[in-house]
């Protein structure tokens, strides 16, 4: 059996807290090498993500759903959703993170988690999906292109002090995720 194969996805708990902060700093700092400042990259800490994120999954909002992917009882991956307060470009949800270790990249886990998170907003009462790609980030936009999302907008914005610019990508029909 492969490691796709033995990838095991379900609902996250506030026990993932770790191993999703680890895998979301490990994607950045592959990722955003050339994108993003070094010196930002080098200081991103697994503790203040990981606070951040046992916060996320103690809630017991019903707008929003993570999802890991679990291979060997490690974290893998992940898919955040959640219900947006106001529509933004007619979607009233938004995919707020999509991330996995880059030896798993490529191969459907990104995919499967990314339905998990639309069918449960959808059974949230989502009708549309929202996502936000750093424009430079040319692999998830392919992702994102690939999976039928629709480009809506390129705009300047700043994260934590550094100017980019972000594509919002959206699905305007949660039906594509829905078995057949």
């Amino acid at each position: 059996m492969n490691a796709v194969d033995a990838t095991f996805l379900r609902a996250a708990t506030p026990d993932d807290a770790e191993g999703i902060a680890m895998v979301r700093i490990d994607s950045w700092r592959k990722t955003y090498h050339d994108i993003m400042p070094d010196e930002y990259l080098d200081n991103m800490e697994v503790e203040d993500s990981m606070h951040l994120w046992h916060r996320v999954l103690s809630a017991t909002s019903s707008k929003t759903s993570v999802f890991v992917a679990e291979l060997d009882g490690d974290v893998v991956g992940f898919a955040a959703g959640k219900m947006l307060d106001e529509p933004k470009f007619g979607l009233d949800a938004e995919l707020a993170a999509i991330y996995l270790i880059p030896d798993l990249q490529r191969a459907g886990i990104g995919s499967r988690l990314v339905t998990m998170v639309a069918q449960a907003q959808q059974a949230q009462g989502a009708s549309g999906l929202l996502t936000w790609v750093i424009s430079e980030n040319k692999i998830a936009r392919a992702f994102f292109e690939k999976r039928q999302a629709e480009l809506l907008i390129e705009q300047a914005y700043q994260w934590d002090g550094i100017d980019l610019l972000e594509v919002g990508y959206g699905w305007r029909d949660l039906s594509l995720f829905t078995p057949h």
